[in-house]
């Protein structure tokens, strides 16, 4: 069954399996990043758009899982608006880092405390995955 997967993987079949990973890492990640905002308080509008985007990568991912045609429309769709956001979240970040007392003069001092610097890279991660799922070949298609 390993050596199965790991042909599927040299071949570039396997176009479930990273839909799938989409889905669940679209769910963990959009469930840490409402804590985290929740835990800041939602100060800016902007906040809910990941958490509102990581059920929106979930329900794609797991029907690109389930139907070939949805892995080629939805996902990369749903992938690219995450990754999008991701990279604007990166920038609001590095902003709120330079908008703290003494900005990027205290450094060290305002990455450790202020927004996380490289948090939102990880969903620019995720959409990522699925937008390579999404030209990958399926697994058992010839």
């Amino acid at each position: 069954m390993a050596a199965h997967g790991l042909e599927n993987v040299r071949t570039g079949r396997f176009q479930r399996t990273l839909a799938l990973a989409t889905a669940l890492g679209a769910v963990v990640t959009a469930a840490e990043i409402y804590f985290e905002h929740d835990r800041a308080g939602f100060g800016n509008r902007m906040m809910w758009w990941p958490v509102v985007l990581g059920p929106v990568g979930a329900v794609a991912g797991v029907a690109g899982v389930c139907n070939e045609r949805l892995a080629r429309t939805l996902l990369p769709v749903a992938s690219a608006a995450i990754t999008a956001n991701g990279i604007q979240g990166t920038y609001l970040h590095l902003r709120g880092i330079a908008q703290k007392p003494g900005g990027w003069r205290m450094a060290r001092y305002n990455i450790e405390m202020g927004p996380p610097m490289l948090a939102p890279a990880l969903m620019s991660m995720v959409g990522g995955m699925g937008l390579v799922a999404a030209v990958l070949r399926r697994e058992g298609s010839t």
